[in-house]
């Protein structure tokens, strides 16, 4: 808007050095600039669906009693933060390093974080476009959060799966004591990433999947060892492997009457 009075004879906005309304009469070519009003108190243009190029100086310029005076304002185009490049979800190895890159535009300038997106996490662990993890550990695995803000709109967030393998654990392996002619379970427990394959062994022989009045269950954490009638003979040692690509490792537990 350019405020006028009834001493001015002329009147015109300019955009840096090129003239787009003088008077009534339009002299630039884009027809997002429009005139709104041209009176005794005010002369206004106005600039629809605004574009980041549209920023800069404007001029209002006037005549009066032969003398030109000029009032500028300077246009600032605000944009909302986007993310326009994001890693990837990965998969490492424990121990490895890690970089997780988060590019953002946005005017001003959006601020970049990064935060790792787990119960025991506190806070940002990095605020900058770059993350870096150097011998991640099993604890490091999950989601990392990227958030660009700028106060322009709501922060933008995006998230990255970081998936951390390491080899088997098996962290329960008890012996049971169960009587002859009753139900015993013999359970192995193992954390893994990628998820343990198990393998039971009584002494040095392997137990087979339906082998008589046995029965194995394999899970992702877990194996079960049933036996439905126990009998002298099952009683023994008997060894739990779980093995991944990354490595194996085995417990042994006893099978033992009341």
């Amino acid at each position: 808007r350019c405020s006028v009075d009834n001493r001015v004879t002329r009147v015109a906005w300019l955009n840096r050095s090129s003239i787009l309304y003088a008077g009534n009469d339009k002299w630039c070519l884009d027809p997002r600039v429009v005139l709104l009003a041209n009176t005794k108190t005010q002369y206004s243009i106005q600039i629809q669906d605004v574009d980041v190029y549209d920023e800069g100086p404007y001029t209002c310029s006037v005549q009066t009693d032969n003398h030109p005076k000029t009032s500028r304002v300077h246009l600032i185009v605000q944009v909302s933060p986007k993310i326009t490049e994001i890693s990837s979800d990965i998969s490492i190895n424990e121990g490895g390093n890690v970089s997780l890159t988060c590019i953002a535009t946005g005017r001003p300038d959006p601020t970049i974080t990064w935060r790792h997106i787990s119960p025991k996490a506190v806070g940002f662990i990095s605020e900058d476009e770059y993350l870096e993890i150097t011998g991640i550990t099993r604890e490091q695995s999950g989601e990392y959060e990227c958030s660009a803000s700028n106060d322009v709109s709501a922060p933008v967030v995006q998230r990255v799966k970081v998936t951390v393998n390491y080899p088997p654990y098996i962290s329960d392996a008890k012996s049971t004591g169960v009587p002859v002619g009753q139900k015993g379970i013999l359970l192995c427990e193992a954390s893994a990433v990628p998820s343990a394959n198990f393998q039971w062994y009584k002494d040095d022989k392997r137990l087979a999947e339906g082998q008589k009045g046995l029965k194995v269950e394999n899970k992702a954490f877990f194996s079960r060892l049933t036996f439905f009638n126990v009998s002298e003979q099952d009683y023994g040692n008997y060894t739990c492997v779980a093995s991944n690509q990354l490595g194996n490792t085995n417990a042994s537990m006893i099978l033992y009457g009341e």
